[in-house]
C-alpha cells in the first residue's frame, strides 16, 4: 500500500501500481470523468501514470494551468497527426501547449493556406473519433534514433539530450512523437476544438536556421468555452493598439525602423502624462532621478555579467579600437553612479530612479507593434541599502507598485521567481535574497505564486502580473533583490564601525516598459482613455461658422485651466462632426450655437454618458477639472 496525501490535506491509502486515473475514480467517478492529469509531489504526469510511492497527489482538470497544459499539448499531437496523415511528406518539429492553445512547426514544401486549416480540423475530428489510446513508451538512445530516422529535427533534439536522459515517445494510432508529455489518456478526450492561424517560425527561434511553418489552434471540454474564448478574441483585434494606435495618431512602426517605434504628438502627450506621473509619485518617495548614457564599454558589461548571459540580445559597436555594447539594461549605469563617491551607512537607502532608454536584438519575427519592440524607454530605479533595510525597501516598492495599479484600474496577481539554470553567484546569496522577498510579501498578506527558475541571471525576483478589461494577464512591474552585482563591482559603504560593508541592491521597475505600459493601456481602455490622460480632453464643435468667435472664447478659457481642447469650426453638419469626434474617442465634446453663445453656455456631449445638455461653461469646467483631479476612470 502507498499513503496519498491529496489536495485537501486528506491521506488515503491505495495499491501500490494503481495509475492515478484508478485512484481519482475510487476518490470520486465524477472527478475521475473531469480528469486530464494528476500532480504527483508538484510534477505534472499522464493519468495513466502508476503510483508507487508516498507521494501528495492532486487531480488535475480542465480549469488547472497543469491540465490546461495537458489538454493542449495532446491536441497538438492530434493536430501533428492530421497534416501527417494529410501531407506525408511533412517533416516535424516541435508542438508545445502555450498559454491558450498549442501550435506545431512543420518543414514542408507545400505552403499552407487557410483553406488548408480546414482539411486539416476534418481530419483531426476523425482522429478524436477514432479515441485511439495515447500510451508511452521510452527507447535507448541508438533505438530512438532509428526510429526517427526519417524525421531530421527529432534527430537533432535526441542527439542535444544529455547522455543520461530518458528519452521517451508517445504513440497515438499510427503516429508517434518524441515527448516528454503529458498527455491525455486518447485522443476522444478531446471535444472541441479550432485551428486559429499560420505564421513562420524560425527553427529553435534562430533566424540563422530555416524558416517553418506555425500552426496555432486551441481546444477546450465544452462548446461554451471555445465560444467565450473566440469572442474574447474578437474583443481583443477591436482593442489591438497597433490598429488604434494608427486610428487615433498616437504613434506607430514603419518598414524603415522594424521594432523602433515612432511617437507622434498625441501620443507623446500621453507619454508625457505617463512620465509627469512617475516623476510626481517618485519625488514624495525619495527617489532622485539620473540618467545614464546609452553606450558602455564591453569590458563593464563583461564585468555586469550581462556579456556572458545576454550578449545575443545587445547591439555592439566598435569605437576607437574598442568594442561597446548599447545598454539592454540600466543596472550597470546606475552603480557607476553610486560608487561615484564614497557613502556612509547614514546616506543609504539610495533611490536612483531612470527612465532609461534601452535597446535590445529580438528577432524579426517576434516584434509585436509596441508590445515587443528592439528600444524602449525602461523606468528603472536601483536602490542601494543595508542588509538590514531589505524588508522595508522592498515593502516601499510593493506599495508603490500598488498605488500606480490602482491609479490605472487595474487588479493584477503576484509571482516569486527563484533562481535560473543561467545565473551568476553563490547559492547561499540566492537563498537570503529569496527568503527575503517571500518575508515582505508574507509581512504584506500579499498571496503569491513561486516561479521556479524565472529569475533575473543576479537575483530572484517578485514580479506583477496586470488584468486588463477583458481579463487577459500582461507582466508588467518587478523587484529584483541583487546581492551579487554589488559584490562583481567591490560596492561598499562604510558603517557605524568605520569598516567597509557590502550594500545590497534592488533593480525594480513599476511600469516596466513605458511603450509596452501604453500599449496595455490603449487596449485595456480600447482607446477611450479616461479624461485626465486623454490627449484631447474636449472638442468644441461649431454649429455653423458665425459662432467661432464664441468657440474661440470657450477654448481660451478651457486652455486657461490647463484642459487639452481642440476647436472644430469646419463647415459641415454638426451630426458628422459629433460621429467623427467619437471616433476620435474625445472624452467630451462642446456644441455652441445661438443659445449657447447667448448665454455662455455648451451643449456637453460625453463619451461616456450620453447628451447631458446644456449648462454654463463654468459649470462644465468644475466637472472636468474634478475628474482630471482625481484621476477618475
Amino acid at each position: 500500500m502507498v499513503q496519498v496525501t491529496l489536495k485537501d490535506g486528506s491521506k488515503r491509502s491505495f495499491e501500490s501500481g494503481k495509475t492515478i486515473l484508478d485512484i481519482a475514480k475510487e476518490i470520486s467517478e465524477g472527478l475521475a470523468r473531469v480528469a486530464v492529469a494528476g500532480e504527483i509531489n508538484g510534477v505534472v504526469k499522464d493519468l495513466m501514470t502508476p503510483v508507487t510511492e508516498d507521494c501528495s497527489l492532486n487531480i488535475l482538470t480542465f480549469d488547472s494551468e497543469g491540465g490546461k497544459h495537458t489538454y493542449w499539448h495532446t491536441s497538438s499531437h492530434i493536430m501533428a497527426q492530421a497534416v501527417k496523415r494529410l501531407y506525408p511528406n511533412v517533416k516535424l518539429a516541435i508542438g508545445p501547449a502555450i498559454d491558450n492553445g498549442f501550435y506545431y512547426d512543420f518543414d514542408s514544401e507545400k505552403t499552407f493556406t487557410p483553406e488548408d486549416l480546414q482539411a486539416i480540423e476534418e481530419e483531426m475530428a476523425k482522429i478524436i473519433k477514432e479515441d485511439y489510446p495515447v500510451e508511452r513508451f521510452t527507447l535507448p538512445r541508438d533505438k530512438a534514433l532509428e526510429l526517427m530516422k526519417d524525421e531530421p529535427y527529432k534527430v537533432e533534439l535526441i542527439n542535444d539530450l544529455p547522455e543520461d536522459a530518458e528519452i521517451s515517445f508517445y504513440r497515438q494510432g499510427e503516429f508517434v512523437d518524441l515527448c516528454a508529455g503529458p498527455h491525455l489518456p486518447s485522443t476522444g478526450k478531446v471535444k472541441v476544438f479550432k485551428l486559429m492561424q499560420l505564421a513562420g517560425a524560425y527553427w529553435r527561434g534562430n533566424e540563422k536556421n530555416k524558416m517553418l511553418q506555425r500552426i496555432y489552434g486551441t481546444a477546450y471540454p465544452k462548446k461554451s468555452d471555445l465560444d467565450t474564448y473566440l469572442q474574447r478574441l474578437e474583443e481583443a483585434r477591436k482593442r489591438d493598439h497597433r490598429k488604434l494606435g494608427r486610428e487615433l495618431d498616437l504613434f506607430d512602426i514603419y518598414e524603415e525602423g522594424p521594432g523602433f517605434p515612432f511617437f507622434m504628438p498625441k501620443g507623446m502627450v500621453l507619454r508625457n502624462l505617463l512620465e509627469d506621473y512617475w516623476r510626481k509619485e517618485h519625488v514624495k518617495r525619495g527617489y532622485q532621478e539620473i540618467k545614464t548614457p546609452i553606450m558602455l564599454t564591453k569590458d563593464l558589461w563583461c564585468r555586469s555579467g550581462h556579456w556572458d548571459n545576454y550578449k545575443d540580445n545587445m547591439y555592439t559597436v566598435n569605437i576607437d579600437e574598442a568594442e561597446f555594447a548599447i545598454k539592454p539594461m540600466n543596472c550597470p549605469g546606475g552603480i557607476l553612479v553610486y560608487q561615484r563617491k564614497l557613502h556612509s551607512y547614514r546616506d543609504l537607502p539610495q533611490r536612483m530612479g531612470e527612465l532609461g532608454l534601452v535597446h535590445r536584438h529580438e528577432l524579426s519575427g517576434t516584434l509585436h507593434g509596441l508590445m515587443r519592440v528592439r528600444c524602449f524607454t525602461q523606468d528603472d530605479a536601483h536602490i542601494f541599502m543595508t542588509p538590514d533595510q531589505i524588508k522595508d525597501e522592498v515593502i516601499g516598492v510593493i506599495r508603490l507598485i500598488d498605488d500606480f495599479y490602482k491609479t490605472f484600474g487595474f487588479k493584477y496577481h503576484v509571482e516569486l521567481s527563484t533562481r535560473p539554470e543561467k545565473s551568476i553567484g553563490p547559492d547561499e546569496l540566492w537563498e537570503k535574497s529569496t527568503a527575503a522577498l517571500r518575508e515582505a510579501l508574507e509581512d504584506q498578506g500579499i498571496a503569491y505564486k513561486v516561479n521556479e527558475g524565472d529569475g533575473a541571471f543576479y537575483g530572484p525576483k517578485i514580479d506583477f502580473h496586470l488584468e486588463d478589461s477583458i481579463g487577459r494577464t500582461w507582466q508588467c512591474g518587478t523587484i529584483q533583490l541583487d546581492m551579487n552585482l554589488p559584490e562583481r563591482f567591490d560596492l561598499y559603504y562604510i558603517g557605524p564601525d568605520g569598516e567597509k560593508h557590502r550594500p545590497v541592491m534592488i533593480h525594480r521597475v513599476v511600469f516596466g516598459s513605458i511603450e509596452r505600459f501604453i500599449a496595455i493601456l490603449t487596449e485595456h481602455f480600447a482607446g477611450a482613455f479616461p479624461v485626465w490622460l486623454s490627449p484631447v480632453q474636449a472638442k468644441i464643435l461649431t454649429i455653423v461658422e458665425k459662432h467661432i468667435p464664441y468657440a474661440e472664447q470657450v477654448k481660451a478659457k478651457l486652455e486657461e485651466k490647463g484642459i487639452r481642447v481642440e476647436l472644430d469650426g469646419r463647415n459641415e453638419k454638426i451630426g458628422f462632426k459629433i460621429r467623427e469626434a467619437q471616433m476620435e474617442k474625445i472624452p467630451y465634446m462642446l456644441v455652441v450655437g445661438d443659445k449657447e453663445a447667448e448665454n455662455g453656455h455648451v451643449a456637453v456631449r460625453s463619451r461616456k454618458e450620453g447628451d447631458l445638455g446644456s449648462m454654463p461653461l463654468d459649470v462644465f469646467l468644475e466637472r472636468i477639472l474634478g475628474e482630471i483631479e482625481s484621476k477618475a476612470m
